[in-house]
């Protein structure tokens, strides 16, 4: 699940590690997250420890979510709170975070292998949970889109290619050996 609606998320600019609350709206998306979710049970849930994961998890009803820093967006570097017009702007050529590194900053930035690095931890962690039940995790679109990526074997960048808005559910999961998507990016909107 992706958290809900922030000013940042509204406005499009780039929201890694700045750790903003949810708008209004994302607090309506992250309760219509749970009607999506009622009637599943979980053996286990994780959560980023940004405040828009932690409170989107708490309005879907995800009340025993435990903390996993690996679920923290993609560090933005110097590139955190700019829109994507404003870095081609800065950088003269059509720059995508997927394509392309980030500079340091405030943070120093990360390479999308170092994403998907602790995507591989937290796909590790929660697949010994699967044979009891389902595994919930709460985050944040880049990084979620990558650890999509990582879990179908598919290339990194094939995460630019699956939108997530703010407040959705998507499910992953197995046909016989092979991992796939059951469902993407659902709200009741």
């Amino acid at each position: 699940m992706r958290h809900g609606e922030t000013e940042w998320s509204r406005s499009g600019q780039h929201t890694g590690r700045t750790d903003l609350p949810l708008t209004a709206r994302g607090e309506q998306l992250g309760a219509q997250a749970g009607e999506l979710l009622k009637g599943r049970v979980f053996s286990l849930v994780l959560v980023s420890p940004l405040q828009r994961a932690r409170r989107t998890a708490e309005l879907a009803g995800l009340v025993d979510a435990v903390v996993d820093d690996n679920l923290m967006e993609w560090d933005y570097g110097g590139y955190e709170g700019l829109t994507t017009q404003e870095i081609r702007e800065r950088v003269g050529y059509p720059w995508t975070v997927f394509q392309d590194d980030v500079i340091p900053g405030a943070t120093p930035g990360e390479s999308i292998e170092e994403v998907a690095a602790r995507c591989r931890k937290v796909i590790d962690r929660a697949m010994p949970f699967l044979a009891t039940g389902d595994v919930a995790l709460v985050g944040h679109g880049h990084c979620l889109r990558i650890l999509a990526s990582v879990f179908l074997r598919q290339q990194l960048r094939f995460g630019s290619q699956i939108l997530l808005d703010a407040g959705s559910v998507s499910v992953l999961s197995w046909e016989r050996e092979m991992h796939v998507i059951s469902s993407w990016n659902r709200t009741l909107q």
